[in-house]
Parts: structure tokens; sequence; C-alpha cells
């Protein structure tokens, strides 16, 4: 917003938390030791740990608690240094994945929007903070995805396009009405956690990385 200072990587990491956990529905966190702990209990993520900083001993920390968890569990660090944080879950026992996520940001004032090409069709809905977006083809979902309002800003969710509908700019749709309609109802900034594939996506509608994302689990 006019004349507010940017958010810091924690301020964005809570966010980004916040409104991720508002559009899966789990429960609020725990936090200790410079982590947030969600409760996920899903097959082979039982829990994961996000790092609210990227130091040295606070990764450490971290780490130590992931190797030791008697139920799988993921330890997420987004930071502005991935090498040397890699280093350090190494060291500690936990094995980072082989590819990064990235924590991406937006301002919505000026976000792109797509229309669908015939006979694609755009439906919206809403359900407390969290919006919905899907692209039906006639009876078939060929793209959707979600966000939430929180705090002045949004965080989409699950963009994802069906194989048979994709190359149709149909993730672009979805990102535009999401991104409209949160604007409508406050929001004025974007955060998102995209993947490799979603990267390209969201670097073509203007999002910028403002950091990597490590992801480990214990070796």
């Amino acid at each position: 917003m006019p004349g507010s200072s940017q958010p810091t990587l924690t301020e964005l990491v809570r966010l980004w938390e916040r409104g991720w956990r508002e559009c899966r529905g789990w429960a609020a966190p725990e936090e200790a030791r410079g982590g947030l702990r969600l409760l996920l209990d899903l097959p082979g993520r039982h829990s994961e740990v996000i790092a609210l900083h990227d130091d040295d001993a606070t990764v450490l920390g971290l780490a130590d608690e992931v190797a030791a968890a008697e139920r799988p569990t993921w330890l997420t660090v987004p930071t502005t240094r991935p090498d040397e944080v890699e280093r350090t879950l190494r060291d500690a026992g936990v094995r980072p994945r082989e590819t990064r996520e990235w924590l991406m940001t937006r301002d919505l004032a000026d976000h792109p929007t797509r229309a669908v090409p015939a006979p694609y069709r755009v439906t919206t809905t809403a359900r407390g903070p969290v919006i919905g977006v899907e692209v039906r083809h006639g009876d078939d979902l060929a793209a959707g995805g979600q966000t939430s309002v929180v705090a002045g800003h949004t965080v989409p969710d699950r963009i994802e396009t069906r194989p048979g509908h994709r190359r149709r700019g149909l993730g672009a749709a979805v990102m535009g009405a999401l991104a409209g309609e949160a604007a409508r109802r406050g929001a004025h900034t974007g955060v998102l956690v995209a993947s490799p594939d979603g990267r390209a996506l969201y670097t073509s509608l203007g999002w910028t990385a403002a950091a990597a994302v490590v992801i480990a689990t214990a070796a």
C-alpha cells in the first residue's frame, strides 16, 4: 500500500502460513524456538514445521526436532540463502528435496485478468475468507484454485489445470479471477509458495520471488 513499508521475510512467512492454513482448514499452529508447528495428519506428512527465521541456530534446532520426530514431519525453510541452509540441514541429518520452491509476492492493483475461450466458463464461490474459482468445460472441471484473504493479503493455493486442458491460458484465468475477487474483498498484496512449474506461470503474471523455500524430511 502507498506509504507502507515492505514486509520482512518473517512477516511474509506468517502471512503465507495463515492464508495457506485457512485454505486447507487446518488448526492454528504452535509456535516455539523460531518455528510454527502444524498438525496436518496426511499420509507421509503427519506434521510440518515452518521456520520463521533462516539463521543457522534456528535452522539447526528445527532440523534436530524433525530428525527426532516419531512420525513423518516436514521442515519448510523460506530463505534468501538456500545453499547455506541446505548444508546446515544435511549436517543435522535431514534430507533437503532436490528441487526448491519459491515464496512469491505481487501487488494486486494491476494484476492481469484473462478471459477463458469458449466453451469454457468460470464460476466463483466463497466460504468465509476462502474464495474458490473453477473453470469448467461442460460438466468437466478443467482448472481451479482457491485463495484466502487475511490482513489485507491474499494467499492463492492449489492452482491446477487438468491434463487435456493445458496451454489454453486457464491457469492465468484462474489467478486473475482469484486476484480480482480478493482485491474486491480488501486485499492489496498476494503471497504464495510456488513449485518450479508454478513459478513459470506466476512469473508470467508479474509475481516476483522474495525467497527460496527449502523443504526437508528426516533422512
